[in-house]
C-alpha cells in the first residue's frame, strides 16, 4: 500500500509524512513536491519507506504516472501557497499553484481511477484552511462546514476555489473526495515567514518582533501533529464528498500569542545557561524579557479579524480529538527552533 502526498517537504507534508510512517508502517510514501523557497527535504531525507519525487502538481502527466505506475490509489494534497502577505503582494502565483495546481491533480486523478473502468477504491483528500470562510465578529459561533466560503484575501480565495474544484469532480466525476479545513498550525518545521518561527528566530538575534495593527486578531490554533492526525482520519473514516473542519479550541489573539511565546523563550534561556552563550543578542541572554522586542506595526490589507473553528463534525464522524494542551505545544515548538537554531546565522 502506497499514499501519495504532495507538498510533502512543506510544513504540514513533513509532519504528516512522518505521522503516517509511525502509525502505518506498512504503507509506503511518496512524496512529490516542487521544493520551491520553503520546501524542507532534509526533514525527510532518510526516512524508511518514503520516496521524494521532485516534481510540480502542474504536471498531470506526471502524477498520471505516478498513481498508476505505483499502484497508488488514496492520495493527500497538501501542496499550496500559503502565505497571505505573499498573496497579496503576487496572487497571480497563488492562483496557479493552488487552482490551476488542484485541478491538475484532479485530472490526474481522475484519468487514473475513473477513466480506466477498473472501478477500484480510490481517495483524494484535500487539505484546505478555514480562511476560506472569511472572518468572524467577537460574538460570533464558530465556522461550522455550512458557513459559506466568503474569502478575503487572494490566498484564501484560491483555497476556497481549489475547494469548490474538488467538490465538482465529486460530483459531476463520482471521484471518492474529502476535504479538510484546519485552524493555524503550529510546531515543528514550520517556515520562518510565518508568525510563530519568525518571532522565535527573531527574538534569538535580537530582531523586533512585528505585531500588524492592535494585535487583537484572533485565531484559533492546533498543533500540526493534531491537524495530521485528523488527516489521516478523513482519509480513512471521512464520507465521500464531505468537509471537515479540524480546529485545536485554543482562540489567542496575535499580540497574546507572542507575548506567550516571548515569556516561552525567557523561561529557556533561564533553564539553560548554554542559550545565553549560543544567542547572546537575544534580550533573553542578558535577563531581559523577549517581550520587549515587540513592536506594532501598519495592518496588512484586508485582515481578517477573527477566525474559529467548530470541529464537531469530525469529532463525531472520523473520532477527531486534538491532544496537546496549547501551553505544552508551544513549548514543544520553541524547544524544536532552539534545537536547530544557529547562533548569529538567523
Amino acid at each position: 500500500m502506497t499514499i501519495l502526498v504532495t507538498g510533502g517537504a512543506g510544513f504540514v507534508g513533513i509532519n504528516l509524512v512522518h505521522h503516517l510512517r509511525r502509525a502505518r508502517p506498512d504503507e509506503a510514501v511518496v512524496v512529490l513536491d516542487k521544493l520551491t523557497y520553503a520546501a524542507q527535504p532534509e526533514a525527510i531525507e532518510g526516512v524508511d519507506g518514503v520516496e521524494l519525487v521532485v516534481g510540480d502538481i502542474g504536471d498531470t502527466a506526471l502524477v498520471r504516472e505516478l498513481l498508476v505506475g505505483r499502484g497508488i490509489d488514496r492520495l493527500i494534497h497538501c501542496a499550496a501557497e500559503s502565505h497571505v502577505d505573499n498573496s497579496i503582494a503576487a496572487p497571480a502565483v497563488f492562483v496557479q499553484t493552488n487552482v490551476n495546481g488542484t485541478q491538475s491533480m484532479l485530472d490526474a486523478a481522475k484519468a487514473a481511477w475513473l477513466d480506466t473502468g477498473s472501478g477500484r477504491p480510490h481517495r483524494f483528500l484535500h487539505v484546505s484552511t478555514d480562511e476560506v470562510y472569511g472572518a468572524l465578529g467577537p460574538d460570533d459561533s464558530p465556522f461550522t462546514e455550512a458557513h459559506a466560503a466568503a474569502p478575503n484575501s487572494p490566498y484564501a480565495a484560491s483555497k476556497a476555489a481549489s475547494d469548490h474544484l474538488v467538490r465538482a469532480w465529486h460530483k459531476t466525476y463520482g471521484l471518492d473526495a474529502v476535504v479538510t479545513r484546519c485552524s493555524n498550525n503550529y510546531g515543528p518545521w514550520q517556515f520562518a515567514e510565518k508568525l510563530i518561527p519568525l518571532c522565535i528566530t527573531r527574538a534569538l538575534s535580537g530582531g523586533e518582533l512585528p505585531i500588524y495593527g492592535d494585535g487583537q486578531q484572533v485565531r484559533d490554533w492546533i498543533h500540526v501533529g493534531d491537524h495530521c492526525a485528523g488527516i489521516a482520519a478523513a482519509l480513512d473514516r471521512g464520507e465521500s464528498g464531505r468537509t471537515y473542519n479540524l480546529g485545536g479550541e485554543a482562540e489567542w489573539a496575535n499580540i497574546d500569542l507572542v507575548e506567550r511565546l516571548c515569556a516561552a523563550i525567557d523561561r529557556a534561556f533561564a533553564r539553560n545557561a548554554s542559550l545565553s552563550e549560543r544567542f547572546p543578542d537575544c534580550p533573553a541572554a542578558g535577563g531581559d524579557a523577549c517581550a520587549s522586542l515587540i513592536r506594532h506595526v501598519a495592518d496588512r490589507p484586508g485582515h481578517d479579524r477573527r477566525y474559529a473553528i467548530d470541529a464537531k463534525r469530525a469529532r463525531t464522524e472520523i473520532g477527531f480529538r486534538p491532544a496537546p494542551e496549547f501551553e505544552t505545544g508551544l513549548e514543544a515548538t520553541v524547544a524544536h527552533y532552539l534545537a536547530r537554531a544557529e547562533s548569529r546565522s538567523i
